[in-house]
């Protein structure tokens, strides 16, 4: 499996790595603009910067698939608070498939940074007093106390977007 991944950033690329470990897949990562904030503010932007790397890396590859993975902020109906969020989209060219990965509620102190328009990973680095938390356990890792981290949150994504592409049962005639 030929992959193209819209990203540099490692969190990213070994969420694609791990989660399609059994595809035995060629990443190659490709540095390419997401089209929307460097902080998302809406499922519809995150998923819209997801998309728009996915294609942009299959585009500049001979890559099977492009993977665009984007992680955002958005305050989400029946849920109080400012919640993270993570999308992926995956194109072969044709067609384009998108899955979520988990949501978390962000600690109010964190969201009312984000509301001044400050980024998830420059406001976490600032608390944390890190360098590049996104790269590596990102905020997702933080706040769930290392239950789970970056690449295995968005690998979740990874997988709900691939699965249409890996399984017959999107094909099944009603």
């Amino acid at each position: 499996m030929d992959l193209a991944v819209g990203s540099t950033n490692p969190a990213k690329i070994a969420a694609v790595e791990r989660t399609l470990d059994r595809y035995e897949p060629t990443v190659t990562a490709v540095d390419v603009d997401s089209g929307v904030d460097e902080q998302p503010r809406s499922i519809e932007e995150t998923v819209t910067g997801a998309e728009n790397r996915a294609r942009r890396a299959l585009a500049a590859t001979d890559a099977e698939y492009g993977v665009g993975l984007e992680g955002g902020v958005a305050r989400l109906e029946g849920t109080t608070g400012l919640s993270l969020i993570m999308w992926c989209a995956v194109t072969d060219g044709d067609r384009i498939e998108r899955g979520g990965g988990p949501t978390l509620r962000l600690p109010e102190a964190v969201a009312e940074r984000l509301a001044d328009g400050a980024e998830l990973g420059s406001v976490m680095d600032g608390l944390l007093g890190t360098e590049d938390l996104a790269e590596a356990q990102g905020a997702v890792g933080v706040f769930t106390n290392g239950l789970t981290d970056r690449p295995r949150a968005l690998g979740e994504a990874v997988a709900c977007s691939f699965g249409p592409f890996l399984t017959e049962y999107y094909d099944i005639d009603e």
